[in-house]
Parts: structure tokens; C-alpha cells; sequence
């Protein structure tokens, strides 16, 4: 069975524009990766659970933003290698002066038997469509459409 993983994407109108939250993910892998290396918060599914019970979840790990209102799904993608994406969105505008992530161990440098922690996700920004087009993994590009669907913007 294909791994599957679930996300929100949170959204807010400024000036009359649709922002969207993304994530940059931690590690020393992406430190220098900006373009198409930004994240909608997502992970994995963990045993006996729903997408959507992931999906808040997620959220909620790494970025300390719990859910506060009615999740619309976007369905679902299947990302290069396999993996299924499926995403929620909901108007929500959450400031992003506490951000907090989960974190993870990675030996690093490679090979060199010493274990590392970093943050799941080192940052998180709001972008409005065109400029997070150009952040988003390019996997992920189609929810942006169809979030554009949703809050009317086409």
C-alpha cells in the first residue's frame, strides 16, 4: 500500500488577496533551499488513523496551531514516488509569533556516528498564491488551485 500523509492548509484574505501558511522543513538538507522546498504542514499517517485526524494533528506538531474551525476538503494528490497527499483547508488567520515544531534526529554530519536534533519545520511563513506557487513543493501545487475553487477566487 502506497504511504499516505495528510496536512491543512490554512488560508486568510489580506487586501482583499488569499494568503496561504506554508512550512520550510528543518535539516540540514534544506537549510539553503528555498524555491519549491515549502511545505502545506503534513506527515505521515500513523496506525488506525484517519486523514483527517492526521491532518490536525500535523498541523498542530509542527506548527503549534490547533484547528478552530469547519476543515473543506481539497482531495487528494499522488506525489512522485507514490505518496498520497490529501488536504483540508479552512479561513483561519493565526499568527505565527509562536510557532513550534516537533523535532527529529539525523546523524550529521553523515557518517560521523554523532546524532543531531532539528526542528521538523524551521519556519513558517504566510505567501499570498503566485508567490507560493513558487515556494510550494511542486506536488502540492494542485490544492492551491482548488483552494482557489473553494474561497471563490476563479
Amino acid at each position: 500500500m502506497a504511504k499516505q500523509s495528510a496536512g491543512v492548509l490554512l488560508y486568510r484574505k489580506s487586501s482583499g488577496a488569499i494568503e496561504v501558511l506554508l512550512v520550510h522543513p528543518g535539516g540540514p538538507f534544506w537549510q539553503n533551499k528555498d524555491e519549491h522546498a515549502w511545505s502545506i504542514p503534513k506527515g505521515e499517517l500513523s496506525p488506525g488513523e484517519t486523514p483527517l485526524e492526521a491532518a490536525k494533528r500535523e498541523l498542530e506538531e509542527e506548527t503549534g496551531i490547533v484547528v478552530q474551525g469547519e476543515l473543506e476538503p481539497l482531495g487528494s494528490v499522488t506525489q512522485s514516488g507514490g505518496k498520497i497527499v490529501h488536504v483540508w483547508a479552512t479561513h483561519q488567520d493565526s499568527s505565527l509569533d509562536n510557532i513550534r515544531s516537533n523535532s527529529f534526529e539525523l546523524e550529521w554530519p553523515p557518517k560521523s556516528g554523532k546524532l543531531c536534533t532539528f526542528p521538523e519545520v524551521d519556519r513558517a511563513a504566510w505567501f499570498d498564491l503566485p508567490l507560493a506557487r513558487q515556494k510550494l513543493f511542486k506536488g502540492q501545487a494542485d490544492f492551491l488551485d482548488r483552494l482557489s475553487v473553494l474561497a471563490g477566487e476563479s
